[in-house]
């Protein structure tokens, strides 16, 4: 009961405070506000930008590689990336990802691929710069893609370079309107291929992997229509260990085959590389740290600010509110009742900054989300932690003027001009 009648009273008198002086009330809470906003904004960013890149590594599964020409990242221990060094390497074969399933006892699958693009059309509709991606049969598997309407290809459509397409949902939304695509011809680079299906709709990752907008043919077909023999397509071969395989005797395995493919002697350098899917998120760790740290200094300069405006409103308002006080505690009102009631007040005022500031992150959020492809959420985690924030903030600000207001002495408060 006393705890209710404390919070009451102090939300009237912070409301009070806050008409009283509209200006001074303004520019305190302002840094409050602006406060809660970097920090919990940055948070927001990083936790959806975290949450992003960890289903996307999810979408793929931790036992997935890429054997390329191109290393994802400098050398271990380096910081600078000798782009020089895999210039001249090899590109990697359709027969070399057939060799690896032959060889391998760790592999589930292992999917030769590349990329181009292209002008589509169908009739007078056309989609201009696709990405058509070229691929031996199981990238189903590895993309976790699925088939909405139709089929997929078969072994033999694969093996024989059949002239058939499978494409994604905005793709045939934009070719096709409301025809079904299903058994229609389209062209491209002058050559027919049938449609056979339409992958479910995925949306973008950080991998690429979504076809939504692409067109899937098989590579033996593709290889009519561009040299990749010797030519640097992005071809790469997309390897998934099975379920119990160990990952570091997959990876070792993986390395043992190619540099036999290779024929590389026992000194040699490895001229391709394996890029593991599962150490890409601690290279984000560092970047996640560095971000987070520098939203908490960010917001802190301005929290501390905000604190220093809340505790001067405290102070004003123990000023103006001196006889009232006195009065008080001339009827009985004890030291910590006065105490708790300044702090509450200050409490208030500050988590009145903090909600706006989450407001105005929340409509932030509606807005990136409006006009991007990529989702970010401002989650209960962190509007916890804001409002937590707004409130340490509070009793950190309020405590001092607080405290001076329970210590005043009844007579000389009354009696106070």
């Amino acid at each position: 009961m006393l705890l209710t009648r404390l919070i009451l009273e102090s939300f009237s008198f912070a409301s009070n405070s806050l008409q009283g002086n509209k200006l001074r009330t303004f520019l305190s809470l302002l840094g409050i506000t602006i406060g809660i906003f970097a920090i919990i904004s940055v948070f927001t960013v990083i936790d959806s930008l975290e949450n992003y890149i960890r289903n996307s590594l999810n979408s793929l599964g931790s036992n997935m590689v890429y054997i390329q020409k191109w290393p994802w990242a400098p050398p271990e221990g380096e910081s600078e990336y000798p782009w020089w060094k895999y210039l001249n390497r090899p590109v990697p074969t359709m027969e070399e990802a057939d060799e690896l399933m032959r060889r391998s006892t760790n592999i589930e699958e292992s999917v030769f691929f590349f990329n181009f693009n292209r002008t589509v059309q169908f009739e007078n509709s056309k989609a201009e710069n696709t990405q058509i991606i070229a691929s031996t049969q199981g990238i189903i598997n590895t993309y976790n893609l699925e088939i909405e309407r139709g089929r997929y290809f078969t072994e033999s459509e694969f093996n024989s370079g059949a002239s058939l397409a499978i494409i994604g949902n905005e793709l045939a939304t934009k070719l096709f309107d409301r025809i079904d695509p299903i058994g229609k011809m389209i062209k491209i680079q002058g050559h027919r291929f049938q449609i056979i299906g339409v992958y479910t709709k995925k949306g973008t990752d950080m991998f690429d992997t979504s076809m939504d907008k692409r067109v899937h043919i098989p590579a033996v077909y593709a290889m009519t229509m561009i040299d990749v023999r010797d030519r640097d397509q992005g071809q790469a071969i997309n390897v998934k260990a099975k379920p119990n395989a160990d990952h570091d005797e997959f990876v070792a395995e993986l390395q043992g085959i190619m540099r036999s493919i290779h024929r590389l002697k026992p000194m040699e350098e490895n001229n391709f590389a394996i890029n593991e899917v599962s150490l890409i998120s601690t290279r984000f760790d560092s970047f996640f740290k560095v971000f987070n740290m520098a939203g908490w200094i960010i917001g802190g300069f301005s929290i501390l600010v905000g604190g220093f405006g809340i505790a001067n409103i405290m102070f004003v308002s123990v000023k103006e509110r001196t006889k009232i006080i006195g009065i008080q505690k001339a009827i009985g009102a004890k030291k910590y009742f006065i105490l708790l009631q300044f702090i509450f007040e200050a409490i208030v005022l500050s988590m009145i900054g903090g909600i706006i500031g989450l407001i105005l992150i929340f409509i932030g959020t509606l807005i990136f989300n409006y006009i991007s492809s990529m989702s970010i959420s401002l989650t209960l985690s962190n509007i916890i932690l804001g409002l937590t924030i707004s409130g340490v903030i509070g009793v950190l600000a309020g405590f001092i003027p607080a405290w001076s207001a329970s210590r005043l002495d009844p007579v000389e408060a009354m009696n106070s001009v």
